[in-house]
């Protein structure tokens, strides 16, 4: 996503939810054409291949994935494309959603947003959270993990992918984001499989992908 396209207020590190949720749902109509044809953005496309590295050894058509702030779909349809089929989203725009809606890549759709807050969803449900692009400023925060944590099942796996300079620009991801994910793992809840910065998330933006078992 990129600040110089859309409208700053999206990237305003003081929007409530609420606000931001409004400002997608402005956004939506041109948020596919922008996102992939405009600035050709990789990071959905990267974090699919990232999963299905994960569950490798795993039936596709059968493991369970949780697309976390999904948008429009676009991880999902890079999903489908090699072969996963049972996918349910979460987001906190409704019209982001109405219009993933149209794509039918998900069996279920939640308008929630994602934070300490319990979403709608039972303890180890999922094989994988997918969670790509939400990472910005004013988006999500750290405090959302423990509950990616809780809705995966044991031996599960979350995998995040976002634009990697945000974590030293961001002030809410700088010297806390990552120390966040490391306490967790010391507290016994998930392990890092693998922390990898690519080249071209879009333009000459690096991404970040973190893969996590859960524990």
């Amino acid at each position: 996503m990129s600040e110089e396209k859309t409208t700053p207020e999206i990237f305003d590190p003081n929007s409530t939810n609420e606000m931001t949720a409004k400002y997608y749902d402005n956004w939506s109509a041109g948020y596919d054409e922008e996102i992939i044809t405009e600035l050709q953005c990789s990071g959905p496309r990267v974090c699919a291949e990232a999963t299905v590295k994960a569950l490798d050894g795993l039936s596709r058509d059968q493991v369970r994935i949780f697309d976390v702030c999904a948008g429009t779909g676009l991880c999902a349809e890079e999903l489908l494309k090699l072969g996963f089929t049972h996918i349910d989203a979460v987001d906190g725009s409704q019209e982001m959603l109405n219009l993933a809606e149209r794509k039918q890549i998900y069996q279920r759709i939640i308008c929630d947003f994602v934070g300490i807050n319990r979403l709608d969803v039972e303890n180890d449900t999922y094989d994988a959270v997918v969670c790509c692009g939400a990472f910005a400023p004013g988006h999500l925060k750290e405090d959302c993990l423990p509950e990616l944590i809780r809705v995966v099942k044991p031996g599960g796996f979350i995998i995040i992918t976002f634009r990697e300079e945000y974590l030293y620009i961001v002030e809410n991801y700088k010297d806390k984001l990552e120390p966040a994910m490391a306490r967790l793992e010391d507290s016994g809840l998930w392990e890092r499989v693998r922390r990898e910065v690519f080249p071209e998330y879009y333009a000459d933006k690096n991404g970040i992908t973190y893969v996590y078992k859960v524990l």
